[in-house]
This record gives C-alpha cells, sequence and structure tokens, in this order.
C-alpha cells in the first residue's frame, strides 16, 4: 500500500505494526526529506513506545514550539517537525493544534488512550481518505494506497455522479468508492480502537470568522496589516533544508509573494513560469516583466502542445478520483519544470477566495444591487420579462456577459424571495447546469443544493462573505487544492501555500467588504499591497485563468480518445451515463459547437479513471 505512493516520498520508507489486543495498527510512511535530512526523520516515528506518528506536511513554527517544550524540560532526538508533533500532543492533547502553523494530514497512535487519531489542516491543503466497512478501517494520502488491501472493496458511490458532473470533483466528505470518505479540512477524527468507533471534530471552521463583527479600522491601517502578515506567512514557508522556489504566473497573488520574499531577501528567490505560444493562454510575458522588476532569479520554459497533450493519458492515476479540472495540465507541467531546481515550491493560491478576486463576485452584487431597486410585488413579473427579452437588451440592463438561457433562468430565480446570497453563489460558480447534468445521466438524480457544511447567510449579512466562505470550503479545498497538491507531488515536490496562513485568513474575514471589493476593483486590498513592490502599469491587465487551449484539440489530432471513450462499448462498461445524449453532444462538439465541451471533458476524465481503475 505504502509503495503505490513512492513519488510522494521517494527519499525513505518504513512501517510498523502493533498489536493492541481487539485491533491490529499497521503505520506505513514514504518520506519526502525537507526538514531534517538524517536518518533521525524516519517515520513512523515514535516516542516512549507509547506515541506513534506517521506525518505528511510542514509544521512551520515548530522551531518556536520546540523551544517552548525545551523549557518544559522535554528531550529531542531529531531536529525534525514531526517529533515536536509528538510532544507538543503529549504536553496539550488536541489542543496542539491551535499552536500549529502549517498544512498536514496525519496519524498519531496513543497506546495509554487506545486511540488512533487522525488530524487534517486547516484549509485542506494535504488530502486524508478514509474507509470504513466489516471492522477494517484504512486511511492513506490518496485512494490509490487502499487498492493494494485484499480487504478493500472498490464499488462505486453512483450518488456521487451528479455531483461530479455539476462541480467537476467529487465534494468532500463524500468520495467516488462506496464506505469511504474524505476527513474535512479544519478536522480531525478521533478512533476508539476499544469499542470500535470513530467520531470527527471540528477544531476550525472559516465561517466562524465571517461571522465575526468587522474589523473597524481605516484602509491604510489594513494595508499596512496585511502587508505584515503576508511578509511572515512568506518567511515561514522558506524554512527548509533543501532548495525553494515561486511559481509566478505574472498576476497578482503570486506577484506580491515573490516581491515580498525577494525584498527581504538577500539572495536571488527562484521563480519559475511556464508559457504557451497561444498567447490567450500565455502568462510567461507577463511573468518575465515582473521577474525583471522585483529581481529574482527567473526560469520559464514554452511547452508544446505536445508535451500538454502527453500530461492527458497520466491524469487518472496521479488524480485516482475523477477529476475534472483541465489546469492539472499546465500544473503537473510547471511542477515538473520547477523540480529541476527546487525542491519546494511556493503557490500562490487562495488569493481570489480569500480578497475576492473572481469576476463572478462582482457579478452576483452587480445582479443583486438591481434586484434591490425592484419592488417585491414586481419581482415576479420582472424574471419573467428577463426569460422573454433578447440578448442584446438582457446585456444592457443585468450587465451578464453569458446571456444564454440557461443563465438567464439561473438569474431569474435569484428574484425570489427564499434565495440568499450562499445559494446564488452556489448558482453562479459553476458551468454544468443541473437540466443539462440530469440528460447526461443513464438514472434519474435529485441534485440537491449543496452549501458544503455552511448554514444560511441571514440578509442582514454581508453576501459576499458569505460567498467567500462557500468557495474556500468548496471550489478551493475540492479542486484548487487537490489539483495543486497532486501535480506537485507527481514529480516529489512540496508546494507550500502562504496565503492559506490561517493569520491571513483570519484576519481577510475580519475585514469590511469594501476592503475586497472596490469602486469595481477587486482584489482592492492585496492589490494595494503589490502596488508598493510592482508599479501598476506592468501589473494591471484583464484576469487570465491558468489553462491550456484543449477545447479544440479534440477536434484534431486527440479526437481518437473521444472516439474511444464516448463510443457504446465505453459507455456500456458501468452504465452510468445517458448513450444517446451524450454521443449527440459529442457530434455537436464536433460540428464546431463548444457549449458542452466541459461536461464532455469532465465525462472524458470519469471514462479514463474507470478504465484505469476499475475496468
Amino acid at each position: 500500500m505504502t509503495d503505490t505512493l513512492t513519488y510522494r516520498g521517494p527519499d525513505d520508507a518504513g512501517y510498523q505494526v502493533w498489536n493492541a489486543g481487539n485491533a491490529t495498527i499497521g503505520f506505513g510512511h514514504r518520506r519526502l526529506s525537507i526538514i531534517d535530512l538524517s536518518p533521525l526523520g524516519h517515520q513512523p516515528m515514535s516516542v516512549n513506545d507509547d506515541l506513534h506518528i506517521i506525518f505528511n506536511g510542514e509544521i512551520y513554527n515548530y522551531q518556536e514550539i520546540r523551544n517552548e517544550l525545551l523549557q518544559k524540560g522535554y528531550a529531542f532526538k531529531s531536529h525534525s517537525d514531526t517529533e515536536v508533533v509528538l510532544n507538543a500532543y503529549r504536553e496539550w492533547g488536541m489542543k496542539m493544534l491551535s499552536r500549529f502553523i502549517g498544512m498536514f494530514s496525519l496519524a498519531i497512535y496513543d497506546t495509554a488512550n487506545n486511540k488512533v487519531i487522525l488530524v487534517r489542516d486547516r484549509a485542506g491543503v494535504k488530502p486524508l481518505y478514509c474507509y470504513w466497512q466489516n471492522d477494517l478501517f484504512l486511511f492513506a494520502s490518496e485512494l490509490k494506497a487502499f487498492h493494494p488491501h485484499p480487504r478493500f472493496i472498490k464499488k462505486i458511490n453512483p450518488d456521487c455522479l451528479p455531483s461530479y458532473l455539476k462541480y467537476g470533483y467529487v465534494p468532500a466528505p463524500d468520495c467516488i468508492f462506496l464506505n469511504t470518505f474524505k476527513l474535512l479540512p479544519g478536522h480531525y477524527l478521533e478512533f476508539d480502537l476499544e469499542n470500535k468507533k470513530f467520531e470527527s471534530i471540528t477544531y476550525w471552521a472559516v465561517a466562524d470568522f465571517y461571522r465575526k463583527p468587522e474589523n473597524k479600522i481605516t484602509e491604510e491601517e489594513a494595508i499596512e496589516e496585511t502587508e505584515r502578515l503576508l511578509l511572515k506567512a512568506c518567511q515561514y514557508r522558506m524554512v527548509a533544508d533543501v532548495p525553494v522556489g515561486v511559481f509566478l504566473s505574472g498576476g497578482y497573488d503570486s506577484s506580491v509573494v515573490a516581491a515580498i520574499l525577494q525584498k527581504n531577501s538577500s539572495q536571488k528567490i527562484k521563480t519559475f513560469t511556464i508559457g504557451f505560444e497561444d498567447q490567450q493562454y500565455n502568462e510567461a510575458i507577463h511573468a518575465k516583466k515582473v521577474a525583471a522588476h522585483i529581481g529574482t532569479d527567473h526560469y520559464e520554459h514554452y511547452c508544446t502542445s505536445r508535451e500538454a497533450k502527453d500530461i492527458i493519458p497520466t491524469l487518472p492515476f496521479f488524480y485516482d478520483e475523477p477529476f475534472g479540472d483541465s489546469s492539472a495540465i499546465p500544473t503537473i507541467l510547471v511542477s515538473k519544470f520547477a523540480r529541476q531546481q527546487v525542491t519546494v515550491a511556493l503557490s500562490a493560491d487562495a488569493g481570489d477566495e480569500i480578497f475576492a478576486g473572481y469576476n463572478k463576485y462582482k457579478g452576483v452584487l452587480s445582479i443583486l444591487n438591481k434586484i434591490e431597486r425592484v419592488p417585491k410585488s414586481l419581482r415576479s413579473t420582472a424574471a419573467f420579462a428577463l426569460k422573454n427579452l433578447p440578448p442584446s437588451a438582457l446585456k444592457k440592463m443585468t450587465g451578464l456577459n453569458d446571456t444564454s438561457k440557461e443563465n438567464i433562468h439561473k438569474v431569474a430565480r435569484y428574484f425570489k424571495d427564499d434565495v440568499d446570497g450562499v445559494q446564488i453563489m452556489d448558482e453562479s460558480n459553476y458551468s454544468s447546469p443541473v437540466e443539462r447534468i440530469n440528460k447526461f445521466l443513464a438514472h434519474d438524480y435529485k441534485i440537491q443544493p449543496d452549501y458544503f457544511g455552511i448554514k444560511k447567510w441571514r440578509d442582514n449579512t454581508d453576501v459576499l462573505k458569505g460567498m467567500l466562505a462557500v468557495d474556500y470550503v468548496s471550489y478551493m479545498a475540492n479542486d484548487i487544492l487537490t489539483k495543486v497538491d497532486r501535480a506537485t507531488m507527481s514529480v516529489s515536490l512540496e508546494g507550500r501555500e502562504p496565503l492559506l496562513d490561517q493569520s491571513i485568513v483570519e484576519w481577510a474575514a475580519s475585514l469590511p467588504s469594501c476592503f475586497k471589493i472596490s469602486k469595481g476593483t477587486s482584489k482592492y486590498l492585496l492589490k494595494k499591497v503589490a502596488h508598493k513592490y510592482i508599479p501598476s502599469q506592468i501589473m494591471e491587465r484583464p484576469k487570465m485563468g491558468f489553462g491550456i487551449p484543449i477545447i479544440d484539440w479534440f477536434r484534431s489530432d486527440l479526437k481518437p480518445l473521444f472516439d474511444h471513450y464516448f463510443s457504446g462499448a465505453a459507455l456500456n462498461w458501468h452504465g452510468y451515463f445517458n448513450e444517446k445524449e451524450m454521443q449527440q453532444a459529442v457530434r455537436e462538439y464536433n460540428a464546431g459547437a463548444n457549449e458542452k465541451f466541459v461536461l464532455l471533458w469532465y465525462v472524458l476524465m470519469f471514462q479514463m479513471w474507470y478504465e484505469k481503475w476499475m475496468k
């Protein structure tokens, strides 16, 4: 089981088994050596033969905790953060988590209390899957580690398929397999070996901080404190005994991280960018300008379409649950490029989810503002009128770029009195409408609105905060962080996320929304900080997603993939999809219609995953 994850930890391997009366416990670990490269960092690690641990990730402030424990009389054999975690558990129990700044999934076997405890970091940077059936409890960083176990039953949970087609991922805690689940971010699980019961406990939740009273400060104070927190978070993530670099796209998030680090470093920071010949997707020219201005040691690599296409067959192996974000391809490419120089790379994800960078936030707020001007008694009439206006009038009236029938029906639903900001966020966030999903499936499913564990935002609460809170626990955790973890780990590269430092997240949640979207400017506060380091004329450009032009590839040299995986024989491997509708969608795509391509890509990823792991 452990050997299936060799690429996550190529430097060392360890296994240990204990007999606990009515249970047998086995811990296995693969190590990517980052801190304390000596054999003393070997895992599983034990202290006094009564506490045992396997640990994936980093505790960035481990030296401070270690010094505190030294003053309390604890002794250390190594200089690793793993040993610090064990002694912190002995001193503070699960209250230790409030002290940790880091990314981690870990397991502790506490023999004195006859418990196994699993923990996942606040944001969910590091993954943790679990399986419980017939007195067998398995846990691992990736699902593929379960497959070699002779008692693991691979049976698909069909109830996850509508969610997968809607979002492009299976939302946590659900999993593609029955009796399998993901431990949620900000949670720990206690498994009582005596009574064979386990409980999942929340130790941190982002919504709690969005619900707190707002911080009443000036804009200048907010800029100064945000910059201070960014510097501290970035410096923590440079702690390593191996080379460290930064992914640089030239956008605001990665640029501000690289600029802050470079200004406060005596050596040149290594930055990495990949480019594409298609200028619509090419960020390399922007990144090069930023790197030249801040003075980093910059590396860029222009990828051919062939390099990108060659990644596609590997996706089902590394993303061993169906995963539909095609930007996994360039993320793997930039990880491969960076791994030639460094073992750790900082990735500036989460800026959009924390500081309100996506255009959809402005769009939803604009629509709500327009709805507020319509008397409640006339809103049903207004919704009817929206559905019947020509696209040109709709665009002028609503400001929407997407005036498709499905999108207009979605906007019309916003006029309902019982629809709040979080529901609107849920509907505005994803590209696959429920009506389209049901047509693609062979069986009827009722797709319920999913607020990802966040209760409805009240009318008197800032709608933007609700939208940001939902995005943090849904799209960011399930999509963005999954994408980056699997991509970086596929080449034994550790990815670190400075913008996800809890001090930044908690601070940003406390700020008034006008510091995030102001006078039509998204990510207002972060941009103010960035402009202290980089002139606005270098930074200001239309927002680009990190993508590649796959939308045309399947009409040319990748057409055989569609032909194979959407054939009647392939669709009948399992019978989950409506063969007639699916093949009609492929014909429409081949004829030049791109409207359903995202769903076709999601289904292709499912089909390739199924062939790899189930067929």
